[in-house]
């Protein structure tokens, strides 16, 4: 005998699909709701932390009207462009923030909308200078660049960041958005279920791998402005590398993460203390986030992209950059047997007047 088969009617079939659509659609409502709740819990407990930490410094006794010293005054604000190693990097700021004794707060924008409004600025600014339960404080975001000196502040922050590559900058995120990465895999991204290759995007003239997309470095140090974030804008490059010269205490890049470190421990130790030696024994190994299942771009993709006047932009601002990085660290290290060290205090004072007797 041969099988019997049963065939499923046409009717039947189509009310199989799409009642199985019906479901997929009602799973990722549930699956949108649980991430929203999360959020909202999330922030929640953030509030919380704030209001305990707030009412232990309240019972040790007020501190508005003592004066801070120097250090203890101190905030950094690291406004981290997305994909350039800043979670591995942030990850050093927390793993140390216990033993160096400072706050570590990270600020989150809704929707990762780098540019705040007028009256948010005026509460970010009033939060970092009059803060003091929160000094000496890391903060960490992903904003653009904001001027304090607008806002009449006499001490500003120290600014600090890290850039990349602009196209492996862009490769990264295209896949980011896709797969998600090592470091939280069970969360759903915005683009997941899309298998397209950066190659094929590119190929396609697809929006999400444009060269419109590079133009993200350059805004974030120009700041607020609205000329910064006019795409191929050159007021805006200018303007960013005004900042990085003269805004930034220092500009560290992605393919030399471990130097930027080095250095900041050397000239920041009330903060980093401990970092590079934390990174070279732990950090390369539990903190570098690497983007789930990313393919590097064939030569033909990068060429194109290259003949993008958006592109030759961000690449010459990432190319400023790395110069004005390399000569501080060429004016800060030594190398010997393939190790850098850090140079011992090289300046002193003489002919000192009136002589004491």
């Amino acid at each position: 005998m041969g099988l019997l088969r049963i065939m499923m009617p046409p009717k039947l079939q189509l009310l199989a699909v799409v009642a199985f659509a019906v479901a997929m659609l009602f799973l990722e409502n549930q699956i949108q709701k649980l991430e929203e709740s999360r959020s909202k819990l999330e922030r929640a407990i953030a509030r919380h932390e704030v209001r305990e930490i707030e009412q232990r410094h309240t019972m040790d006794g007020p501190r508005q009207d003592v004066a801070l010293d120097e250090e203890d005054d101190m905030v950094i604000i690291y406004n981290r462009v997305p994909k350039t190693a800043s979670t591995s990097f942030t990850n050093i700021a927390y793993d140390l923030c216990a033993k160096n004794k400072y706050h570590v707060l990270h600020i989150n924008t809704t929707k990762n909308n780098p540019v705040m409004s007028l009256q948010d600025q005026v509460r970010f600014v009033k939060n970092i200078t009059s803060w003091k339960e929160m000094k000496p404080g890391f903060y960490h975001g992903h904003i653009s660049y904001l001027d304090f000196a607008k806002f009449g502040v006499k001490k500003k922050p120290i600014y600090i960041n890290v850039i990349r590559d602009p196209i492996e900058r862009l490769v990264s995120y295209y896949y980011f958005l896709r797969f998600g990465d090592d470091y939280r895999p069970g969360l759903r991204r915005r683009k997941q279920g899309d298998k397209k290759t950066f190659d094929e995007c590119v190929a396609e003239g697809g929006s999400d791998c444009a060269a419109e997309k590079l133009w993200l470095q350059i805004p974030f140090f120009c700041g607020h402005s609205s000329e910064c974030w006019n795409v191929g804008s050159r007021w805006a490059m200018d303007q960013a590398k005004y900042n990085l010269i003269n805004e930034y205490f220092l500009v560290g890049v992605t393919e030399e993460l471990e130097d930027f470190i080095m250095l900041l421990e050397a000239a920041l130790p009330r903060f980093f203390r401990g970092a590079t030696e934390l990174y070279r024994t732990v950090g390369k190994k539990s903190h570098l986030r690497k983007t789930t299942e990313k393919k590097l771009p064939t030569k033909q993709t990068i060429a194109k992209l290259q003949q993008s006047d958006i592109w030759k932009m961000e690449n010459e601002f990432y190319e400023f950059a790395l110069e004005q990085f390399q000569f501080i660290r060429a004016h800060a290290v030594r190398e010997k047997d393939g190790d850098l060290y850090i140079l011992a205090q090289n300046f002193f004072y003489e002919k000192i007047y009136p002589k004491s007797n």
